[in-house]
């Protein structure tokens, strides 16, 4: 029997985190192990300071738009790892979409 799991996007329950963003997780096992698609309307930003990796790194695909750590904008297309113990203000000015990925797990 294959272990593996999958999730059709239109299946995928919408939560509002911060006016602005909305997220669907893809997969979330019992270890915190989580895939998730975020979306971002622009001129929204991640509310009550920085998101802080203390438990895992993160990962991150702009499957469109532009996404901003607070610092810097990155472009549809680009890959970012943010390494277990770093910290960002997730936003975006124009909008976007991005894949997130915790590896080694986040509390649920």
């Amino acid at each position: 029997m294959s272990k593996m799991q999958w999730t059709q996007l239109k299946d995928a329950p919408i939560n509002e985190l911060f006016p602005g963003i909305r997220m669907q997780t893809l997969m979330e096992d019992e270890t915190g192990i989580k895939a998730m698609l975020v979306e971002f309307d622009p001129g929204s930003c991640w509310e009550g300071g920085d998101d802080v990796h203390e438990s895992s790194s993160e990962e991150v695909y702009v499957a469109s738009g532009v996404f901003s750590d607070g610092e810097r904008e990155y472009p549809k297309g680009t890959y970012i790892h943010m390494p277990k113990g770093s910290a960002h203000m997730p936003q975006s000015n124009k909008g976007c979409t991005v894949f997130v990925f915790y590896p080694e797990g986040r509390p649920l």
